[in-house]
């Protein structure tokens, strides 16, 4: 299987099997009232875990960020992408970053597209209908990753 992740406290995955079957979703990672910050991280670990349980992970893609809206997106961030890259690591799954603009640009031809026209292309050209932009921006890499892998 290939994951294809948009790190955030609302994370969008999108994975095709080994079969050719594809899905896709967002998740809201957000502690809850009384958890502490970092429980978003140990939410993380178990949707891979069950991402993982649908049959063995081949490759992990995720959206490469280089500018943030401020420090707490910055470090929640961070702390995905290190938390990500211990699950690949113990696994041995090589994961790879793709730029934002790169994505943007296969699915829309602009590279500094908006989330709407992001949208709009996973319905027109993935015939993907997201529930939101994080799931959006998952399907859009996985399309990239799957067309640049020539599958």
């Amino acid at each position: 299987m290939i994951i294809a992740l948009d790190l955030g406290t609302t994370v969008g995955v999108a994975a095709v099997t080994s079969s050719g079957n594809r899905f896709s979703y967002s998740r809201d990672l957000k502690p809850g009232k009384h958890e502490n910050w970092a429980a978003r991280f140990a939410k993380f670990v178990e949707y891979l875990e069950q991402i993982e349980s649908i049959e063995p992970v081949k490759s992990v893609w995720y959206e490469e960020v280089r500018a943030h809206n401020g420090t707490d997106a910055a470090h929640v961030y961070g702390g995905f992408l290190a938390t990500l890259g211990r699950w690949c690591d113990e696994r041995g799954v090589p994961m790879t970053g793709v730029p934002v603009g790169t994505i943007k640009k296969f699915a829309t031809g602009k590279g500094n597209a908006s989330k709407t026209a992001v949208m709009a292309a996973c319905a027109d050209k993935f015939g993907v209908l997201p529930s939101d932009d994080n799931e959006a921006d998952a399907v859009a890499l996985r399309e990239y990753v799957l067309n640049e892998q020539g599958l």
